[in-house]
């Protein structure tokens, strides 16, 4: 089957819905597996929950692999997924919950757990991927399989390889699209130290929060612009508070992240051989899936800030540029301060941008 077949097949849907919102009970996997092999894995994520298989792609992403899990395994196997924040409030100790056995799988920006793993930084590394096609090139380089293995050592495996772009909003009326741009006084936010470390550099001042909290910080002033994916400036209406929007529709951003659908390693451990099969094999299936609808979601989101008022503006190659310089300090800094970060630095600059 191709990979167009699969994602035809994909965007047809089906299955039954899953359970959302579960209850934790106890540690381990949610229920099982029992003496006839049933299971019940938790998936926590961040994001509104699709309706009638629409809305964020991460989300109906989630949705995907969980049907198709359940259809495949004739209802061994169920995914309860709790989206929204609604089973961990704060999404950043997804993976600390993964780890503790009281979660098993999410889709995650591995970036969040970076305190924890500081490897994982080289997943939201400023100006280190700059489009979608550099992005889905990590996945068969020599980066990607040390980005696999570092999480594998650390209790959890990639079922499915996750990108998403970024996009910056301001609440005044002058776009961002190079450094110079940066307002003198401007208070931001976007998640990634590494990121983070390069915005102070560029005169930006800071304010750390979930994306779910965006909205109410420009609304309340406390935030003057915002950097996150494309996607959720779409999911959190980040349009009814943004006067402009720096578009990676063109091709060109500063930020792009990994949140890559992921399973603790002691859940699938405990699954059977058939089950571990099913699963990576459906992982697998919806890759193309998570790619492509990452992609178009760049231009969707472009067109629906365009609709409502909101001055939309690209960055060119030569403003990626002068983003990619000031970005070389966060990425000198990583190499010293990690572990074989000056490596991870070097494999990361070789993938190609096309």
């Amino acid at each position: 089957m191709t990979r167009h077949q699969r994602f035809s097949r994909y965007l047809m849907g089906t299955g039954a819905l899953v359970a959302s919102g579960a209850l934790l009970t106890g540690c381990g996997l949610a229920s099982g597996p029992t003496e006839d092999g049933e299971v019940t894995l938790r998936l926590s994520h961040q994001w509104p929950a699709p309706e009638d298989g629409e809305g964020d792609f991460r989300a109906v992403l989630a949705q995907r692999f969980a049907d198709q899990v359940e259809e495949r395994t004739d209802g061994d196997v169920t995914v309860e997924i709790s989206p929204n924040n609604s089973l961990i409030e704060d999404p950043t100790e997804q993976y600390s919950a993964i780890r503790d056995d009281t979660l098993d799988m999410s889709v995650f920006p591995l970036d969040y757990a970076a305190g924890d793993v500081p490897e994982f930084s080289m997943t939201l590394m400023p100006s280190m991927v700059r489009n979608h096609a550099q992005a889905q090139n990590w996945q068969d380089s020599e980066i990607g399989d040390r980005i696999s293995q570092t999480a594998e050592d650390n209790g959890v495996r990639i079922l499915t390889w996750v990108w998403n772009a970024g996009a910056i909003g301001t609440a005044g009326d002058e776009p961002i699209r190079t450094p110079d741009d940066v307002p003198s006084g401007s208070v931001t936010r976007a998640a990634g130290p590494k990121v983070e470390e390069m915005l102070e550099g560029a005169g930006f001042g800071l304010s750390s929060m979930p994306s779910s909290d965006i909205y109410n910080a420009l609304q309340t002033g406390t935030l003057d612009s915002a950097i996150t994916s494309t996607t959720s400036f779409s999911s959190y209406r980040l349009y009814e508070q943004v006067n402009t929007f720096t578009s990676p529709a063109a091709g060109n951003t500063f930020w792009f992240m990994f949140e890559p659908l992921i399973i603790g390693t002691d859940a699938y451990d405990q699954l059977t051989e058939e089950q571990q099969t099913i699963v990576d094999e459906v992982g697998a299936d919806i890759q193309e899936f998570a790619y492509t609808a990452s992609e178009e979601d760049d231009q969707r989101v472009h067109e629906e800030f365009e609709e409502n008022g909101v001055e939309v503006v690209e960055m060119s190659d030569s403003d990626f540029e002068e983003w990619r310089e000031i970005s070389e300090p966060a990425w000198e800094s990583f190499g010293e301060e990690v572990e074989g970060g000056e490596e991870l630095i070097e494999l990361g600059q070789e993938v190609p941008a096309e």
